[in-house]
């Protein structure tokens, strides 16, 4: 919900001052792929400790539950 606040606040501050509505939909679409990547971002930092444990199972049974042929 924040993400959208702040877009929407962004879009409404560069109307105000006077820009074209291709410069306004252009710093709109970068803004948002910005937070796009953050919030990706973001979100891997908070599975990360499930990743290592699944990283770790998987060493784990490939190294000594599977037959090693």
């Amino acid at each position: 919900m924040f993400e959208l606040i702040f877009v929407l606040v962004f879009i409404a501050t560069l109307l105000v001052t006077g820009l074209t509505m291709v410069t306004v939909f252009a710093a709109a679409g970068f803004a948002l792929l910005v937070m796009v990547l953050l919030g990706m971002l973001g979100a891997v930092f908070k599975i990360l400790p499930w990743l290592i444990v699944i990283a770790l199972g998987f060493w784990f049974f490939k190294h000594y539950v599977c037959c090693s042929r």
